[in-house]
C-alpha cells in the first residue's frame, strides 16, 4: 500500500524520476532509516556523493559555525572559505585554477566554454568541435546532453547543440580519425560510471594524452563521478600516469551540498577572464565550507587508503560471488566504483535486496553498480554479499 507520504509527493512533484517506494528520514554513516524505521546499509550514497556517509559529525561542525558567520555574499567579493578550498584543490591536483559552481552538468559547461574560449582567444574560433565518448554521460542541460553518447537520455529534445562528436570509448584509433580542422578537444570519463561501470583498457588513457599532445587539443576528464577518492586515489587520473587539461568535478565534493568544480591550469584557464562566466551561487562560504571540511577529513582520515584496501576486500568477494552464479558475467570497477554484468534484467535485483535491507542500483538495465560510502566496512559488504548470494540463488 502506498505511504501518504509518497502519495502526496506524487501529486505535487514533477515526474522526472522513476522513485522507488521509499521514504528515507534518516542517516548516520553508511546507514538509512526509513519513515517506518527499518534500516538499509546504503550502497548507492546519493550516487557516489556522500563519500564520507551520512551526516559526518564534522561536516555538521564546519556547516554549524559558517552558518552562524556568513552564508552568501555573491562572488563580486573574497570569501575566506572559497579561497582556502581552491588552495587546497590546486595543491592536490594537476591545476592552477578553480572556477566553482553548482552541479556536474554546470562543470561540464564550463569545461566545454573554457575549450572553445581557449582556442577563440589563441585566433583560432574556427575549433570548436568536441569530441565524446559513446555510452558517456555528463549531464541534462542542453549543451551536456549534447555532449552525452547515450541516445535514450536524449530522446524528445532535439534540436541538440552543434558541436560534438562521438567515438567509441577505448578505442584511440577512433578518435584519431574523427579529429579535423574544426576539432578542440575531447572529453571523457577516465571510467563511465552510468555507460555501464566500464573501465578502459590500461593504455587507452595515455594514448589520448599522447595524441591530443601531437594535435594540439586540449584534454577534458569528467571526474564528477570518479573524483574525490571514489578510485582509491584522489582523482581517478592518478591511476593512469597522466594529466589532463580540464577537469570537472561535483558529486562528492561536499558531500551532499550542491556544488560543482571546474579545474584547469593557468594556460588553458587565463581563456576566462572577467565576464566570461559566472555562477551566482558558485563556491557560496556555507558551502565551500563543507567542501573544504571534506578534503581535510579525508586527507587527515586517510579516506582514500581505506578506500582502496576495502575495495581489493569488495571486488574479492565479487569474484567469489561470480564463480558461484552462472548469470553473472563480469565483475567491473575499480575502488568503489564497481559492478557486476548480469545476463538478465538486473532491475529485479536491486528491489529484492531493498526488500532485506541494501540499497544498490542498475545501470544499462543489467549491471548492478555499488558505490557505497568510502567508510564502508568489511562486515557491511559481508552482508551484502551474503544477500546476493541467496538472491541470486532463488
Amino acid at each position: 500500500m502506498e505511504s501518504a507520504t509518497i502519495a502526496q509527493a506524487n501529486d505535487v512533484i514533477a515526474k522526472t524520476y522513476k522513485r522507488f517506494p521509499l521514504v528515507l528520514t534518516r542517516g548516520s554513516g553508511c546507514t538509512l532509516w526509513d519513515e517506518n524505521g527499518k534500516r538499509y546499509t546504503d550502497f548507492v550514497a546519493g550516487i557516489a556523493v556522500c563519500n564520507l556517509g551520512h551526516a559526518h559529525p564534522k561536516i555538521i561542525e564546519a556547516l554549524a559555525i559558517q552558518a552562524r558567520t556568513l552564508w552568501h555574499v555573491s562572488n563580486l567579493f573574497y570569501t575566506l572559505p572559497q579561497k582556502d578550498l581552491a588552495a587546497w584543490l590546486t595543491a592536490h591536483s594537476f591545476a592552477d585554477r578553480v572556477f566553482f559552481c553548482n552541479s556536474g552538468a554546470e562543470a561540464n559547461e564550463a569545461a566545454i566554454k573554457l575549450a572553445r574560449k581557449y582556442f577563440n582567444e589563441a585566433g583560432q574560433g574556427q575549433r570548436y568541435r568536441i569530441i565524446s565518448m559513446e555510452q558517456s554521460f555528463h549531464g541534462r542541460t542542453m549543451a551536456t546532453l549534447s555532449a552525452t553518447g547515450q541516445e535514450k537520455v536524449k530522446l524528445g529534445f532535439d534540436p541538440l547543440l552543434d558541436g560534438f562528436d562521438f567515438v567509441p570509448f577505448d578505442d584511440v584509433a577512433a578518435i584519431r580519425a574523427r579529429i579535423g580542422p574544426e576539432t578542440c578537444a575531447v572529453l571523457l570519463e577516465p571510467i563511465q560510471g552510468e555507460g555501464g561501470v566500464r573501465c578502459p583498457a590500461p593504455e587507452f588513457l595515455k594514448q589520448v594524452r599522447a595524441l591530443c599532445d601531437e594535435t594540439g587539443l586540449l584534454l577534458i576528464f569528467d571526474e564528477i563521478q570518479t573524483g574525490m577518492g571514489r578510485t582509491g586515489t584522489l582523482f581517478a587520473y592518478e591511476q593512469f600516469g597522466i594529466t589532463p587539461d580540464i577537469m570537472t568535478l561535483a558529486k562528492a565534493l561536499a558531500n551532499g551540498l550542491p556544488m560543482g568544480a571546474m579545474l584547469a591550469r593557468e594556460q588553458v584557464a587565463a581563456a576566462f577572464g572577467p565576464g566570461a562566466h559566472a555562477s551566482t551561487f558558485g563556491g557560496t562560504p556555507i558551502v565551500s565550507a563543507a567542501a573544504l571540511e571534506v578534503c581535510r577529513v579525508m586527507e587527515a582520515d586517510g579516506i582514500v587508503d581505506h578506500c582502496r584496501r576495502v575495495s581489493v576486500y569488495f571486488h574479492s568477494r565479487l569474484e567469489w560471488l561470480k564463480q558461484r552464479h552462472a548469470m553473472i558475467a563480469d565483475v567491473r570497477g575499480m575502488g568503489l566504483l564497481l559492478g557486476i554484468r548480469l545476463s538478465v534484467d538486473g532491475e529485479p535485483f536491486v528491489l529484492k535486496c531493498m526488500e532485506k535491507g541494501f540499497l544498490i542500483n542498475c545501470v544499462q538495465g543489467n549491471i548492478l553498480r555499488f558505490v557505497p560510502p568510502l567508510i564502508i566496512r568489511e562486515e557491511e559488504i559481508d552482508a551484502l554479499i551474503a544477500c546476493l548470494d541467496e538472491i541470486l540463488d532463488a
